[in-house]
């Protein structure tokens, strides 16, 4: 007699167990020797050592589909169970094209060439630099491509950094702690984790450091490894504080670094150490750059035509 526990807390259990428990019972059904128990996020299996080994390769297989689908039909559920020959048959044809599957059913993935290629760049370097204007989705792309990583096991921890430079306001002035100050300047690394993984679990991860989100300056002194890195609005980071940043990377690090060069918050006084940064590292291997522009605006139609209004009129003060 052998005992097993599986943890389920990679997934949504529901997606597991399905609706009352529909897909359990199929489980059962499949594996009528075993004892199969469902205990919250954990399914603990009793029986002979062949029949326990054979509904772990079937339960991993499983797992493994909805930790990078986020559902499973019971049809498929089905499939899965009775021949693993028809598992590829039945896949979304579009799987690869989607980064994450969030909280009911969302997919998030590339939507428009040069997010594609940001995406293209994250496999094949370990550090890219993503310039380009308001809405054209470089950190909501970046924070897709850190919590597939993290749900793939790539990486052990997200860690999602910004300057902390007031856009014309004055945190100083503003009620609460140094983290209620620095939490709303913070809230776009939220507002895209929100759209991707569920509130609860969530929740687990921020209190357990598996997502860290944090002021540019907290990471002076830390190596940064086993992690995927995202540094946003880097347009607001100084030469050195931008330098610190990189040499924080581990070995078995990855970091997205996005910014928009026309919307510098620094002091007058102070100069914007992306520009220098994607510059004199641009021809690096291992680093990447990718520049989005106006036709990668995926927010409100009106956005596009604000863009390209700022543009004209910056050209004419040029000239």
């Amino acid at each position: 007699m052998t005992e097993s526990i599986i943890s389920l807390d990679s997934i949504n259990p529901i997606e597991f167990f399905g609706v009352n428990n529909g897909k359990l019972d199929l489980l059962k059904k499949k594996f009528p020797l075993l004892k199969i128990l469902s205990r919250g996020t954990q399914l603990k299996l009793s029986g002979a050592p062949e029949e326990v080994a054979s509904a772990q390769e079937k339960i991993t297989q499983i797992i493994s589909y909805l930790e990078r689908n986020g559902n499973l039909s019971e049809n498929y559920f089905e499939q899965i169970l009775g021949d693993e020959e028809k598992v590829d048959h039945f896949k979304d044809r579009n799987a690869n094209e989607i980064l994450v599957f969030g909280p009911n059913g969302r997919n998030v993935k590339a939507r428009t060439a040069n997010q594609k290629k940001m995406v293209s760049l994250a496999d094949k370097n370990d550090i890219i630099f993503a310039i380009g204007p308001a809405g054209t989705g470089k950190t909501y792309t970046a924070v897709a491509l850190a919590v597939r990583a993290l749900k793939n096991k790539a990486v052990r921890k997200i860690i999602l950094t910004r300057p902390a430079v007031e856009a014309g306001e004055n945190l100083g002035f503003l009620p609460g702690d140094l983290k209620e100050k620095i939490d709303p300047y913070l809230r776009p690394l939220y507002d895209a984790l929100d759209d991707m993984i569920p509130a609860d679990k969530l929740s687990y991860f921020m209190t357990n450091r598996v997502i860290e989100i944090a002021p540019l300056a907290y990471m002076r002194g830390r190596t940064l490894d086993n992690a995927f890195i995202i540094l946003d609005e880097a347009q607001n980071a100084t030469e050195l504080q931008l330098k610190m940043f990189l040499t924080r990377i581990g070995a078995s690090a990855k970091a997205i670094i996005t910014g928009d060069l026309t919307q510098i918050d620094l002091p007058k006084n102070q100069k914007s150490g992306l520009e220098k940064a994607t510059r004199i590292l641009r021809n690096i291997d291992g680093i990447g750059y990718l520049q989005l522009d106006e036709e990668d605006v995926v927010r409100h139609r009106l956005v596009k035509a604000i863009i390209r209004a700022y543009d004209a009129a910056k050209d004419k003060e040029e000239r």
